[in-house]
């Protein structure tokens, strides 16, 4: 079975992203901006953030 571990590092990389994206979404939602630039940006944070929420982190050994 493949399990799939992220290093710290990644991790926080995918969650900078996530954040990121998530200011972006925030921006474009309060300037009434384009509705397909608010799918991507959701669906990029929720998706990064779901990712990191159910998969597990390395432990160092």
């Amino acid at each position: 079975m493949l399990t799939v571990q992220l290093t710290p590092a990644i991790a926080t990389v995918i969650f900078v992203l996530a954040c990121l994206s998530g200011y972006q979404y925030r921006r474009v939602w309060k300037a009434e901006g384009p509705r397909w630039q608010l799918w991507i940006f959701g669906v990029f944070t929720a998706a990064a953030l779901l990712f990191l929420a159910f998969t597990p982190l390395q432990t160092g050994t």
